[in-house]
Formats: C-alpha cells, sequence, structure tokens
C-alpha cells in the first residue's frame, strides 16, 4: 500500500487516557504497520492528542523521527500506566530514543507537553490499557 508510505494515517482507534486532570484523546498504533508509519508526515496535531504505540510483549522500545516534521516527547510507559522514561525526539533525524526498561507502550505527544503539565518519570497515566483485568 504505497499511499500508507507517504501519508500520514488519520483513521486509527481513538481512546480516552488520562495523566492526573488532563485527558488525552489518543491514537492506538497496535498493528506492526501502524506502529512503523506511527505519527509520520504529521504536520500538526492538536495539543490534547497523542499517539499510543502498543507492543505484544514488554521490550526495549526504541524510536526515531525519520520522515516527522513534528517536534514530539516519547514517554515509555510500563503495563500499569506508569512513565518509565520521557525522550525529547527532535524532527526528521534517525537518533535513536530508547526506553530505560522493557515497556509495552510509548506515548508520543507535542513535545513540551508533558513538561508543560510537569509530567515527569514515575507519573501514571490512566486509562483502557492500564487497568487492570
Amino acid at each position: 500500500m504505497a499511499l500508507a508510505q507517504s501519508a500520514p494515517q488519520l483513521d486509527l482507534p481513538r481512546i480516552k487516557l488520562t495523566a492526573g486532570m488532563y485527558v488525552i484523546d489518543t491514537q492506538v498504533a497496535a498493528t506492526a504497520p501502524q506502529r512503523s508509519t506511527g505519527l509520520m508526515f504529521r504536520h500538526q496535531m492538536p495539543q490534547s492528542e497523542g499517539m499510543l504505540f502498543v507492543f505484544n510483549v514488554p521490550s526495549e522500545q526504541c524510536f526515531w523521527m525519520k520522515n516527522t516534521p513534528l517536534p514530539l516527547t516519547a514517554a515509555f510507559v510500563a503495563d500499569d500506566g506508569t512513565i518509565v522514561n520521557l525522550a525529547d525526539m527532535k524532527p526528521l533525524t534517525t537518533d535513536s530514543h530508547c526506553s530505560a526498561k522493557p515497556v509495552r507502550y510509548v506515548l508520543e505527544m507535542n513535545q513540551g507537553w508533558f513538561a508543560k503539565k510537569g509530567i515527569k518519570a514515575g507519573f501514571k497515566l490512566t486509562g483502557q490499557p492500564f487497568t487492570a483485568p
């Protein structure tokens, strides 16, 4: 599907996550093609939106910004919703940004969003994927 390689994906499933009093309208990238495209080719994203990358098993996750013109911050998130570490990522680079320990979730937000809200490593996100069965 050549179109997916040069156009942003805007039709992913959405869920609501909360970070304290803040609600995040989150696009969910749960398949390998969705995760590999991620936020590529997006030139803007509303401040209260993000993209949650969901992996099958916890492992070291590394992200880069190839074909991604938006400056983003990646939150590497443990199964219970706790942010393990945050990484500011420069647009259109292939620098690797990795989780400090194995995780199944990575939440990408506009760069500065977490800092403006005072959200740091150790903060707990809540929402559908993080609730205990």
